[in-house]
């Protein structure tokens, strides 16, 4: 039998009492964490959000409450009143804030019974991603998802705080508007009102907060919901949440001063960490160089060298036809690996072509001789090159991918961070940043046989490559900026095209036609031919972000009603159909042959 909650009222939370309230009589409510039968005495750790208590129901003080507590089990909710009394000598628990006490209880109240839970509400527990999903509303009792989501919400007041303080006005943008699809797929919404019409769900708020500097605003931003119909993973959701924030008559290094400022307030208040500032900064050419990766990891070496130069008309076939075909060769000097077994180098061998490497070519570097298959190609003036260039000592195991740069890059880049880890090289208690600058203003689509955005339409190039826009698109460089931190972009904008001439040109390249970009952005085409001030942002992935100063592998932690990587809830079990009645309402039918 259940109880009203009456006159009871809560004077503590569970984790507030220590030996200063020895003698108050208190009043509890929570959550049955834990039961144990001791000689008759029944031991109950109560546990709210804040922590656990442990109470007492003796049958030699209080014989009916003691008979009432014989009925408590996991996740029964309860209230009860007792005495706070110091724990027996020897009986104290110092990995408990409340270890010194406990509550002899006098009065207990069933405020509601529960089923027995299908995992125990407790960190470290031995179940699949899928059943805690499913049963969420239990996983996020547990401490560590609890703690989490208090620090985003701790994350995220520092975050307004900071902006308000430094002139920026919180401004809402729709969230049903035009569909423009450039790059991820946009989720569509039917209007029942203008049958065969479609609302988008945003991408972002680009537009509309470059419509609001057109409009004088000057300082905006947001913590905004966005939506992307795409491929998910650990740190992809369909929607998720973005800082906004854009400003107007600024250029790069007054966007990353408020960023940078943003980001040190964070983790002042989350981790109590006094960042460095201003962040260190790096060109997107550099970051490709030295790591084959435009979001780089700065805690720990092995960097990448180019040697292409080297060995361009070498005897290893594959080295030298890759640089005459246009590509490039480049090494990783694994520091003090030589004792890598065959099956760990063919692993690793297996772990590059998931990045499209048709081979890793390897050398192991012993005092008096270099073993590996590909030595005997290499004349002794080669080998003296890349022994110099690569600083290859003995104990060294060396890595080599030959092929276009992109696979290049991102082969031997993912396989740096893959072996930072195996190596123990990363310290996860580390946290460095590092500004990537200067991004390629497009990149060229050989499926499509046309230019793309590197960043997106409205980025502006350089003024200094203005001219070369057309003639050589591919050496136009973009005033675009990424925040790195630890390897993870958390953070991406640019200084905005706010002149209309300047838009139009940028479309073109893209190969947009006058009725294609006045289709889906005439609104904003007619706003920078309206006295456009020069204007720039960033948006920061509030996920991503969380998930790195929470210590999580998947954003899917740090988020309170996530989705699974295809998409779904399984605690509601969305998506789900809709009546027939609802499609007719919208003039829909669906047809799924």
């Amino acid at each position: 039998m259940t109880e009203p909650l009456g006159t009871m009222r809560r004077t503590h939370h569970c984790s507030e009492l220590g030996a200063n309230n020895i003698g108050n009589e208190v009043i509890l409510m929570g959550w049955v964490q834990r039961r144990r039968d001791h000689g008759g005495v029944i031991f109950i750790d109560l546990r709210d959000k804040n922590g656990i208590t442990q109470v007492v129901f003796n049958p030699d003080s209080n014989p009916v409450v003691h008979e009432k507590a014989h009925v408590l089990r996991g996740e029964f909710v309860i209230a009860v009143k007792g005495r706070v009394e110091a724990r027996p000598e020897g009986m104290a628990n110092p990995d408990l804030a409340t270890g010194d006490i406990e509550v002899m209880v006098n009065d207990l109240k069933i405020l509601n019974k529960a089923q027995t839970p299908p995992f125990m509400i407790e960190d470290n527990i031995e179940v699949s991603e899928s059943i805690r999903l499913q049963h969420r509303h239990l996983d996020l009792r547990r401490p560590k998802i609890q703690r989490n989501i208090i620090t985003r919400h701790r994350a995220t007041m520092a975050i307004r705080n900071f902006m308000n303080g430094n002139g920026f006005l919180d401004i809402e943008t729709p969230v049903l508007t035009k569909s423009t699809p450039e790059g991820a797929r946009d989720y569509l919404v039917p209007s029942r009102i203008n049958q065969g019409m479609f609302y988008a769900l945003p991408q972002s708020p680009q537009l509309f907060k470059q419509l609001l500097m057109v409009s004088g605003f000057e300082r905006y931003y947001q913590i905004v919901r966005c939506f992307r119909d795409e491929d998910l993973r650990a740190d992809r959701q369909p929607e998720f949440t973005q800082v906004d924030m854009e400003m107007s008559f600024v250029g790069e290094e007054d966007v990353m001063g408020i960023a940078e400022g943003m980001v040190s307030a964070v983790f002042k208040e989350v981790k109590g960490i006094t960042l460095k500032v201003p962040f260190d900064r790096m060109t997107y050419a550099e970051a490709m160089d030295r790591f084959g990766l435009d979001r780089p990891d700065l805690r720990f070496g092995l960097e990448l060298k180019d040697i292409s130069d080297i060995i361009k008309n070498s005897g290893f076939k594959v080295f030298a036809d890759a640089v005459k075909k246009g590509g490039m060769v480049k090494a990783l000097n694994a520091k003090g690996c030589e004792n890598f077994s065959r099956k760990e180098i063919d692993d690793l061998t297996a772990f590059a072509a998931v990045y499209r490497a048709k081979g890793l070519a390897w050398v192991k570097v012993r005092e008096n001789e270099w073993q590996s298959p590909i030595t005997k190609f290499f004349s002794e003036d080669e080998k003296q090159q890349m022994a110099e260039r690569l600083d290859m000592q003995p104990g060294d195991l060396v890595f080599f991918v030959a092929d276009q740069a992109k696979v290049t890059n991102d082969a031997l880049g993912n396989l740096r961070n893959h072996l930072g880890a195996k190596l123990g090289l990363i310290n996860p208690n580390e946290f460095r940043f590092v500004w990537v600058t200067h991004f390629p203003m497009f990149e060229y689509d050989e499926a499509e046989k046309r230019y793309q955005a590197t960043h997106h339409p409205f980025t502006s190039p350089l003024e200094a490559d203005w001219e070369r826009l057309e003639t050589e698109p591919l050496s136009v460089n973009s005033r675009a900026y990424d925040m790195v931190l630890n390897g993870s972009e958390i953070g991406g904008g640019s200084i905005r095209i706010h002149q209309k001439d300047l838009q139009i040109r940028i479309l073109n390249m893209l190969g947009m036609k006058k009725e294609e970009y006045e289709g889906k952005f005439g609104f904003l085409i007619a706003a920078l031919d309206s006295g456009a001030p020069p204007h720039g942002g960033l948006a920061f992935g509030l996920d991503r972000l969380m998930a790195i100063l929470c210590g999580s592998e998947s954003i899917r932690e740090v988020i309170p009603f996530p989705k699974t990587q295809k998409g779904a809830c399984l605690l509601t079990d969305a998506p789900s159909a809709v009546s027939r009645e609802q499609l007719m309402e919208l003039a829909l039918k669906i047809d799924l042959k």
